[in-house]
């Protein structure tokens, strides 16, 4: 009988279009194999494979979470490498600080925004919300020669602070550190978590931005505003 993770790299395949994968392959500047695998349908692959093994609300142990995902990113093709990450997501609620190290080598092997940003804003961002552990695990990543890793500590913040919680004056000290970076990656995670967290409280975010506008670049700018009221958007802008 395959494993599950053998079940899903099936799956994974069956759904897999070349022209897709050579598509995304290129788009990504990917080392690693596709399957051409939309995220969509990875997903419902993850969900459907989780749902037959746990029955009558019955769940995979934290062992048996932690082993299915090795498993399955152990093997450098994208698509398994992102139902990994969302097993752990779909699967947070076995999860914690004790994990930190583990999340972090997944991190430090994705080396794209497509495994990373779902690793730290779908994953850490509930778990370090939730647990009070991951608080010097995000302080050391925020100063982290890896940008990746950086980014992860910035983005952290995304989900809590899109829905009017998370720790804004962290983000706060993080992003201000970071703010004349000119990796790219850095400049747009800054500029994204400053603009979910407009939704709720646009008023933040402003009085944050301000006095940095002169600092920060463009695509920070672009991103912090788009959910500013248009008279805090001129001032921002007027005031680089």
């Amino acid at each position: 009988m395959p494993t599950l993770a053998e079940a899903v790299d099936r799956e994974l395949r069956d759904r897999g279009r070349d022209a897709r994968a050579q598509k995304e392959k290129a788009y990504l500047k990917s080392a690693l194999d596709h399957y051409g695998v939309s995220v969509p349908d990875t997903r419902a692959i993850v969900r459907t494979a989780l749902r037959g093994v746990e029955p009558s609300g019955t769940k995979l142990s934290h062992v048996e979470v932690v082993d299915l995902a090795r498993e399955l990113w152990a093997v450098p093709v994208h698509e398994r490498r992102a139902a990994a990450a969302m097993v752990l997501i779909q699967s947070k609620d076995r999860l914690g600080a004790g994990d930190a190290s583990f999340i972090e080598g997944l991190l430090r092997e994705s080396k794209t925004w497509a495994l990373v940003d779902p690793l730290a804003g779908d994953l850490v961002g509930p778990l370090s919300e939730r647990d009070t552990a991951f608080d010097p695990v995000l302080e050391r990543w925020a100063s982290d020669g890896d940008f990746w890793i950086r980014r992860s500590a910035l983005l952290a913040h995304l989900v809590p602070l899109r829905h009017g919680r998370g720790d804004f004056d962290r983000f706060s000290r993080f992003a201000d550190a970071m703010l004349e970076e000119k990796e790219f990656f850095i400049r747009k995670a800054i500029g994204w978590v400053l603009r979910d967290t407009s939704r709720k409280r646009p008023d933040l975010v402003f009085d944050w931005i301000l006095p940095r506008a002169n600092r920060a670049s463009g695509v920070t700018i672009r991103e912090a505003v788009k959910r500013l009221s248009p008279e805090q958007r001129e001032s921002v802008l007027n005031a680089r």
